[in-house]
């Protein structure tokens, strides 16, 4: 599924992106970046468990992975709208940076404030209920930002302002 098509953009006129930005259109947003982060933050802390890494590089290897799969996802959508990779880099830099640094940040303080969650196998419940967890809250916490930049043209909007609307 392209960026465009992602995204509901009938239901969301320029002037409530710049103006209000709705919880809807932040929740969307966030999703989108979630899913990058999801994608990068899972093979992060599965290879660095994997490759037995200590703690700080595993997660150094998660954030990393999920900043590059979720400006990724978003280049993906501008790049098949037809920006220039120059332009597509911006607009990704634009639109998903605070995001994704929110829901790192969320995130890995989670997994590291849960006991063990760190030195569990890949085959250990713990691993996967608290990583499942931590991206569910990270999701949570995150809407509110993204509907607060949103509002401001900032964030997600970018793109959606990109898109001619």
């Amino acid at each position: 599924m392209t960026h465009l098509a992602h995204h509901d953009h009938a239901a969301h006129p320029a002037q409530r992106h710049r103006a209000g930005g709705g919880w809807r259109t932040a929740a969307q947003a966030t999703l989108h970046c979630l899913t990058g982060c999801a994608v990068g933050e899972v093979l992060g802390m599965v290879l660095g468990t994997a490759l037995g890494l200590h703690n700080g590089a595993t997660v150094g290897l998660s954030v990393a992975l999920a900043f590059v799969f979720g400006y990724a996802l978003t280049m993906r959508g501008v790049l098949g709208a037809g920006l220039p990779v120059r332009q597509a880099v911006k607009v990704a830099l634009a639109a998903d940076t605070v995001s994704i640094l929110v829901m790192e940040l969320i995130d890995n303080s989670v997994i590291a404030a849960v006991p063990g969650a760190m030195d569990a196998g890949l085959g250990s419940a713990l691993f996967w209920a608290s990583l499942a967890g931590s991206l569910a809250l990270a999701f949570l916490l995150t809407v509110p930002v993204n509907r607060w930049m949103i509002a401001r043209g900032r964030g997600h909007a970018v793109v959606h302002a990109q898109h001619g609307h």
